[in-house]
């Protein structure tokens, strides 16, 4: 394929998940006070149904990915923006508890076949394993979801409530989103566009950054023991870096009002979190490209821990820096969710492979929110010992892939 019709399957996908991210994972931030409040239920209520949506992904990532394996992305993400227009509707017309859950659910369904992993898969069923570039555009143009999601949130329920706020993002599906999947080139191949493949020609030299993906064996075609282990420690390292991911999205204005900023300064310096990401998100695309992608995951993992110790040490004056190299950090991990299991793997059964892995990693955000309020109650921001801990734990188990990497 063409480089300029990749950047423009980049962009098109690009947008698409930004659409999507913005109505599902940044929505209750917004909504969630107003809705509790017309429904006449607690606040929590509504972030219960919104795990409810993340646990439904969770078990349905596999079965999406399978199916992009075999047809493409294009149809399954398609059918994606029909799954989140309804849900959305069903969610602006809920009138009690089981209305909201229900909504709820069926976002789930939408969430599990339509956001990173789905469209991580997509990727790498047109370019193979040269997808690495192209997953890294994808999370920069989505890395503005929360810039984008949260002010038109708030904009549309200031202007027809938080019931013509979820219609509307259910329009927006239907008049941006649809189109834009709809556009994205099928499971053709990209040189001859036929059906069949055609006959590998001589291979080109690959850029550095194809060269950084294709250095190492994938263990799966000779050794399933070491395969497995391989897939479980990635496995792990998603959950831990995923749980603390929603748990700073979810509390990271109150948990730097714990460690002495005011509430203005937290609320701003909690905005660098996506600037931070981005920036990161950018040297992934430049310098770390050359790297090989455990390399720049292990930087990443690092990032969190650094941060938090030089917050738990400093106090509230360090709170910038810690902000930025968890922003930075979480930045680059998103990125590795994609590109760790092709570089290890390749390119065959990737989607399904991939939302299995996945899975342990949606569970444990689904109880992030509540688990880290809970310490945050307790222990107010020694609660970052925890995270830390975790940061620490997954950098050990990417530590404990280099031998595949060596070999």
């Amino acid at each position: 394929m063409r480089p300029s019709s990749q950047r423009w399957t980049v962009a098109r996908l690009g947008c698409a998940q930004t659409l999507a991210w913005a109505s599902t994972y940044y929505l209750p931030a917004m909504l969630a006070v107003p809705m509790a409040r017309d429904l006449g239920v607690a606040t929590s209520m509504v972030f219960a149904a919104f795990s409810l949506a993340l646990l439904v992904s969770a078990l349905l990532g596999p079965l999406a990915g399978r199916a992009i394996d075999r047809h493409g992305g294009r149809p399954v993400l398609v059918g994606t923006n029909l799954w989140f227009a309804a849900s959305l509707a069903g969610m602006g017309m809920a009138q009690g508890p089981v209305g909201l859950f229900a909504a709820w659910a069926l976002m789930g369904v939408a969430m599990g076949s339509g956001l990173y992993e789905a469209a991580f898969a997509t990727l790498v069923r047109l370019y193979g394993q040269g997808a690495r570039g192209a997953i890294t555009g994808i999370t920069l143009i989505a890395g503005f979801a929360s810039t984008v999601g949260w002010p038109l949130s708030a904009w549309m329920e200031l202007q027809w409530g938080w019931r013509g706020a979820c219609f509307g993002w259910a329009a927006l599906h239907l008049l941006v989103g649809l189109p834009l999947n709809g556009g994205l080139p099928g499971i053709e191949n990209a040189a001859t566009g036929q059906n069949a493949p055609a006959p590998a020609p001589a291979p080109a030299p690959a850029p550095a950054s194809e060269k950084a993906t294709q250095a190492l064996p994938t263990p799966a075609a000779s050794d399933a023991p070491h395969a497995l282990r391989t897939a479980v420690l990635l496995s792990f390292v998603f959950a831990v870096t995923w749980f603390t991911s929603t748990a700073m999205a979810a509390h990271l204005p109150r948990l730097l009002q714990a460690s002495g900023t005011s509430l203005q300064a937290a609320v701003a310096i909690a905005a660098l979190v996506g600037p931070a990401q981005v920036v990161a998100r950018l040297l992934e695309f430049g310098l770390l490209s050359r790297l090989h992608p455990l390399l720049s995951a292990q930087l990443a993992a690092a990032a969190h821990p650094v941060g938090a110790a030089i917050l738990i040490v400093v106090g509230a004056p360090a709170a910038a820096v810690f902000t930025v190299l968890h922003g930075a950090g979480n930045g680059i991990l998103t990125i590795a969710k994609g590109t760790l299991p092709l570089a290890f793997f390749g390119p065959a059964g990737y989607g399904e492979r991939q939302g299995l892995m996945m899975a342990p990693a949606r569970v444990a955000q689904a109880f992030a929110p509540l688990l880290f309020g809970l310490l945050i109650d307790g222990v107010g921001a020694a609660a970052l010992w925890v995270t830390s801990l975790l940061g620490v734990a997954a950098l050990a188990a990417l530590w404990m892939l280099r031998p595949v990497v060596r070999q």
